[in-house]
């Protein structure tokens, strides 16, 4: 009776662990389905730190992985392509500054780019201004047409929000848009210097490529807009309340942007100090 007694302690006991053990699965499955819809994009790495930074302490990547091929949680998202880069024009171009620098600092080096966005019967476009070094986007402008006056309007909202130095690096591609004489005047006319990828390689701009397919990817794709107000409202949006404040980038060591910024900032006034004393 008493060894009896005893398998019936161990079978509860087992089946307890059993449950707790379920309970935690189904809880890591909803934790990483919530983190998935709000960012659709995410690799099952990106949402392995972000259940971390949740409270979900140590947890596996290899068993989030796990959880994401079995519960399906990859997005499969329709691409639409339209050429926003004309380069076939008579105004100068400039060498690649970017390919031999190394940045270290805070609005060392801006990256611009503009791409294409569908709407119901036409396309709008977006021009983006990103800073090299934390990948925030610093400036933006959405516009039913694609000229000189969309990215200068991207680029006015970066100088708002931001003072270069002297010496900044302005990296865009070859496109007429950032090679008129209008736009290089204005970088000329705030001390910048114009950086240009090749000719078709947009290896060239690569954080600026990164960041719309992550815009594509998380926000466009999913939206669906059916007017240009809408678009620009769900844009602003996204890019000052997601992308800025709370997208985990593995660049930045699993940080948002704005974190990243705030966490560089610091560190430099601590050395300041340092220095002072």
């Amino acid at each position: 009776m008493a060894g009896h007694q005893s398998q019936l302690v161990l079978r509860a006991a087992g089946g307890g662990a059993q449950a707790e053990a379920e309970g935690d699965a189904t809880a890591l499955r909803d934790a990483s389905e919530r983190i998935v819809l709000d960012f659709p994009g995410y690799g099952y790495r990106q949402v392995t730190q972000a259940l971390r930074r949740s409270g979900w302490g140590p947890v596996n990547h290899k068993r989030v992985l796990r959880v994401m091929r079995e519960e399906a949680l990859w997005c499969q998202l329709k691409r639409h392509f339209v050429m926003t880069t004309d380069s076939t024009h008579g105004y100068r171009t400039y060498p690649n500054l970017l390919a031999d620098a190394t940045l270290d600092r805070l609005d060392q080096a801006w990256v611009a780019d503009i791409t294409s966005i569908r709407l119901p019967t036409t396309f709008v476009y977006l021009a983006c201004l990103l800073e090299a070094f934390s990948r925030r986007c610093i400036g933006w402008k959405l516009a039913r047409q694609i000229d000189t006056r969309l990215t200068l309007a991207a680029l006015e909202m970066a100088l708002d929000l931001r003072q270069p130095r002297h010496g900044l690096i302005h990296h865009a591609d070859r496109g007429v848009q950032y090679a008129s004489t209008e736009y290089v005047s204005r970088l000329e006319a705030i001390g910048a210097r114009v950086s240009m990828s090749a000719t078709g390689n947009p290896y060239d701009n690569a954080k600026a490529e990164s960041f719309f397919k992550t815009l594509k990817r998380e926000e466009v794709y999913l939206k669906d807009y059916q007017t240009f107000a809408e678009a620009e409202a769900n844009l602003g949006q996204f890019i000052d309340a997601v992308y800025n404040t709370k997208r985990l980038h593995s660049s930045l060591g699993y940080c948002p942007p704005a974190e990243f910024e705030a966490g560089h900032t610091q560190s430099m006034d601590e050395v300041t100090l340092s220095l002072v004393r």
